[in-house]
């Protein structure tokens, strides 16, 4: 388990959701029905967009890189929680930091995402005239390219700051998952380089694209209420109401989670508000993209119909 001198941890034990026997397998049962979900929904989300040429505009664009988003973010997250409620729940150092990594980097694209799908509504809503030419293909791209960027930064400053730490106070981590602060907790070195990088880095990849999001839907809904088309008002609401819901269940818990003071926040309280942003999040998103989207019955519709009569 340990090297050397017995004050360098090779392996992390993660105790898992919770330590009462009696509710393992319930649990491994109700997130494996999570898993499935999210899987199928996201797949399902992929292949519909990839095969209607009327989905391929830019709110589908940015739909297909969130489901992609979400898939491998339930990826990495869930089959390693799930083996912790039907077995003891070892990773390695190398597997711990390379959860971190990709979780990092797929929480902040989702938030980038977001803040894409919220600009591309405002254009589509605002300013309808000129929504071809603000939301070409190239700008879309590069919105895409910028946001996996921000990925990539974000969660090499997190993993970069967690590599320089020295782990010799016990190598069990309450939680189901290598996140920021249970890590930081085993550590025996200062961590507060640690803590001022993700209270920044949090920090910038929440504030800004919330405050975006939400200049963008204020924006929104006072045009929305100036349409005198009572159709047209109304699937404006739906489609901004879907998407407030999405932004706020991510943007929300992941606050409550960094933002507020290491040392401040319980252990129970932690894994409740991963469980939002890492396990619900995704599998709400393409439910509530889908669910009231006329154009996403369609494409289910005809794709139906080719597969039956095919």
């Amino acid at each position: 388990m340990a090297s050397g001198n017995d004050s360098l941890v090779t392996e992390f034990i993660l105790l898992g959701l919770t330590q009462e026997p009696e509710l393992q397998l319930p649990l491994f049962f109700l997130f494996l029905g999570i898993f499935v979900a999210t899987v199928v929904g996201n797949l399902g989300l992929l292949f519909l967009i990839g095969l209607n040429p009327h989905l391929h505009t830019p709110m589908y664009y940015f739909l297909f890189n969130l489901s992609f988003i979400d898939l491998c973010y339930a990826s990495v997250i869930m089959p390693n929680m799930l083996m912790g409620f039907v077995k003891k729940n070892n990773i390695s150092y190398s597997e711990c930091m390379a959860q971190l990594y990709f979780f990092a980097f797929f929480v902040i694209d989702e938030c980038y995402v977001l803040t894409s799908m919220a600009y591309d509504r405002y254009v589509a809503i605002c300013k309808p005239l000129l929504y071809k030419v603000i939301m070409s293909p190239q700008v879309c791209l590069l919105l895409m390219m910028g946001t996996y960027a921000m990925g990539f930064v974000g969660a090499m400053a997190h993993t970069g700051c967690m590599l320089r730490l020295t782990f010799c106070n016990g190598n069990i981590i309450n939680h189901f998952m290598c996140d920021i602060p249970p890590l930081l907790r085993l550590s025996c070195t200062s961590t507060y380089i640690n803590e001022l990088v993700a209270f920044i880095v949090v920090g910038i990849n929440v504030t800004v694209p919330s405050l975006t999001v939400f200049i963008s839907y204020f924006l929104i809904l006072s045009n929305i209420l100036r349409i005198r088309s009572t159709e047209g008002r109304s699937k404006a609401f739906s489609i901004c109401f879907s998407h407030i819901i999405a932004v706020s269940l991510l943007f929300g818990s992941s606050a409550f989670m960094y933002l507020k003071p290491f040392p401040a926040r319980s252990l129970d309280q932690e894994k409740i508000y991963t469980v939002f942003y890492t396990i619900v999040a995704p599998m709400m998103n393409p439910f509530i993209y889908s669910l009231r989207n006329k154009d996403v019955h369609v494409a289910l519709s005809k794709t139906l119909k080719r597969r039956v009569f095919s």
